[in-house]
């Protein structure tokens, strides 16, 4: 499978899956470890430093943005911008050093727009869930 720099235009410090594991036209697996240096957890908390919920979503969207680019279903040059955020929920904090395993379903693709939602595991922990839409457009 290609390198995710190859599949989607995040880069540190905001790239927020590590690489793909599966790709189908149904669902697609990635994992992102949070380092212990990851920009975010001086300030979120000091002192118990926790991966900020919005992170999270952030990371599930790139995964199956990551996922769509795989699959060929959008061209090459197409930009994909987070536009619509629902059911978000979060079950369990994710800390520095643990690995999450993005579990993201395909709900509706097309040259417009990309219906998806997505569950984050920490081991068999549900750690985060949620829905979301994102358009397709050129930059």
């Amino acid at each position: 499978m290609k390198d995710i720099k190859e599949l989607i235009p995040h880069r540190k410090p905001f790239l927020y899956v590590d690489h793909l594991e599966s790709v189908s036209d149904e669902r697609i697996v990635g994992y992102k470890t949070f380092a212990a240096s990851e920009y975010f957890f001086e300030g979120h908390f000091p002192g118990y430093p926790v991966v900020p919920g919005v992170i999270m979503v952030e990371s599930m969207a790139q995964c199956g943005g990551a996922g769509i680019r795989a699959l060929e279903k959008i061209s090459d040059d197409a930009l994909f911008f987070l536009a619509a955020v629902e059911k978000a929920k979060f079950r369990r904090q994710v800390r520095p050093g643990e690995k999450v395993r993005l579990e993201i379903e395909n709900l509706r693709i097309s040259g417009r727009m990309i219906k998806q939602a997505g569950k984050a595991y920490v081991g068999q922990e549900l750690a985060a869930e949620a829905e979301w839409l994102c358009l397709v457009g050129q930059a």
